[in-house]
């Protein structure tokens, strides 16, 4: 069993944990997942390491509420448990070599989360990072005081506007191209259309850009498949050979195709979770 030592709502619909994990925390590094399931009956789903302290022994995942069992794991509070949190799994994020190196790290949604780490490692390695990262308002702003630690500039962009620079992240990316700043390399995390656009333009500059992919995952050891997405024509499993990749060999269409194929048994799962909490009262 591992123990909840934090829980923190940071918005109405994203909270952060932190996990009593030492085994875990002991080999994680940046880039990195876990899977875990909250008991027997539950299932298996994967979480990218937000942060992890090894003196802790303690792992942090951050997440949404988009489904029954994002909606079960925020229902647990601080000194409960999960029964399983199995890592670090995947390839940890290629850091090596960086230093000096100009680098974009670009988030967007809850993608946001999984950037903060590798912006982090990046800063601490001496790269000269710039972090850009959309929100739809500033409502649903998270991690902004982490990120401005984890990077020399930080760009906010919002879809209303509400924090006085409109736009999305491609918007501000392209701006910087424009104003003369000069990236080694992108690294962009986020929604599947997000990656796609920030790769579209990268690639008209000629920029390396490399995307972090989290397509449905099960088993977490590449045996099960349903995590194989196409790269630069090869059939590659984004849990042992990823998560991160090449972002302009990535076939995105496929990839978009492929996230939207459980929509159905996804909302009767959620429809199912939600009768249960009404018939014992807790809705």
């Amino acid at each position: 069993m591992y123990r909840i030592i934090t829980k923190q709502r940071l918005h109405e619909t994203v909270t952060r944990m932190e996990v009593e994990a030492p085994l875990v925390a002991r080999k994680a590094r940046p880039g990195q997942f876990i899977i875990l399931r909250i008991d027997e009956a539950g299932e298996r789903i994967p979480l990218t390491i937000a942060d992890y302290d090894r003196e802790k022994g303690t792992v942090t995942v951050i997440f949404q509420k988009v489904g029954a069992t994002t909606n079960r794991l925020d229902a647990l509070n601080q000194g409960e448990s999960i029964l399983d949190f199995a890592g670090p799994l995947g390839k940890p994020s290629d850091l090596e070599g960086k230093s000096g190196k100009k680098i974009a790290v670009i988030g967007g949604g809850l993608g946001i989360a999984i950037a903060y780490p590798q912006a982090k490692a990046l800063h601490q390695a001496g790269a000269d990072v710039d972090i850009l990262v959309g929100f739809r308002s500033t409502s649903l702003f998270i991690l902004v005081d982490e990120l401005s630690s984890a990077c020399k500039n930080l760009i906010v962009m919002t879809d209303d506007g509400s924090n006085g620079n409109k736009g999305f992240v491609t918007t501000a990316l392209e701006d910087q191209i424009r104003a003369g700043v000069k990236y080694d390399e992108v690294i962009a995390i986020g929604p599947l259309p997000m990656m796609r656009a920030v790769c579209n333009l990268t690639r008209q500059y000629g920029i390396p850009t490399v995307v972090s992919m989290n397509p449905i995952m099960i088993d977490g050891t590449g045996m099960c498949g349903g995590c194989r997405l196409t790269v630069g024509g090869e059939t590659k499993f984004a849990c042992v050979d990823g998560p991160d990749f090449d972002g302009h060999l990535v076939d995105f269409d496929e990839a978009i195709a492929r996230s939207r194929m459980y929509r159905r048994e996804e909302a009767e799962s959620m429809e199912r979770h939600t009768c249960n909490l009404m018939k014992r009262g807790e809705m």
